[in-house]
């Protein structure tokens, strides 16, 4: 119990206190008044010390009982945010995950059904280059930390408002709003050289990582799954090409839909 209320914000006990103060205010103003109409009832008005048992009865019986609802309240909202946080994060890089990302993603280009807004933006899909020599050699636990350096990287370089996640694996989704093909260009060179230029050494030995990107640039409506699967297109572009490459194309300019292969489509179904 000790250890939850130390867990409280400064901004949960300044409301804890606001509201324990007027609630106490509010039970003192009606006491006073019944306490008033009873002692007028009986022609004696309120006098000193039934003023001041009006007042500080109140205070003393509901107080406490006030500051104890509202602390617990309190309590209540922090472990459903803690929830809500767990619900919608990757475990191990404390990006968005697949979901999450998904959700909000989709409910961005769900705007463009409104005949007067056209959102555009940027998907982009980052995979890491040859992560099953990691696994390999080095163990999964080496594998991880380099998914952890990876994810740093990658959201040391976008902007506020954009939208970073692990979508599976050793790969991970950028959903850059507003941004048109040169923006998500730049963003995307930015992370590829910071993936090469990081200080992997497992076992104390040096390291090389590397990432292919993806990207789908859009304008207009557009489902989620039309663009991951343009976005994807151009990650495979990236990988046949040598890899640590950028493919970014106009959703406008690839064809009408085709079937993912059998894993993507197992991938774009997994939501966890």
């Amino acid at each position: 119990m000790i250890d939850s209320l130390k867990e409280l914000p400064r901004a949960a006990w300044l409301a804890v206190a606001r509201w324990t103060a007027v609630v106490g205010l509010v039970s003192v103003a009606i006491s006073v008044g019944i306490s008033h109409a009873i002692m007028s009832m009986l022609s004696q008005g309120l006098n000193g010390p039934g003023l001041m048992a009006a007042i500080v009865l109140p205070l003393l019986l509901g107080g406490p009982m006030t500051f104890w609802h509202l602390v617990r309240l309190q309590q209540l909202r922090l472990a459903n945010q803690k929830l809500q946080v767990l619900a919608s994060t990757d475990w191990l890089t404390a990006c968005l995950n697949r979901r999450a990302f998904t959700h909000l993603v989709s409910d961005h280009l769900s705007l463009a059904q409104e005949p007067h807004l056209l959102p555009q933006g940027a998907l982009l899909v980052i995979d890491a280059d040859h992560f099953k020599t990691i696994n390999d050699h080095y163990g999964h636990d080496r594998g991880d930390e380099a998914l952890l350096l990876m994810a740093r990287i990658i959201k040391s370089k976008v902007r506020k408002g954009d939208l970073v996640s692990r979508i599976g694996g050793e790969e991970f989704g950028v959903f850059l709003r507003g941004a048109d093909q040169e923006t998500a260009g730049l963003i995307a060179e930015r992370m590829r050289k910071g993936i090469n230029a990081a200080s992997f050494t497992p076992e104390g030995t040096a390291h090389a990582l590397s990432a292919s990107i993806g990207g789908a640039v859009f304008a207009g409506r557009i489902s989620f799954t039309e663009l991951f699967r343009i976005a994807d297109q151009n990650l495979y572009r990236a990988k046949r090409s040598g890899r640590n490459r950028i493919e970014i194309g106009h959703a406008t300019d690839h064809p009408a839909a085709r079937p993912l292969a059998p894993s993507r489509q197992l991938k774009l179904a997994d939501a966890g």
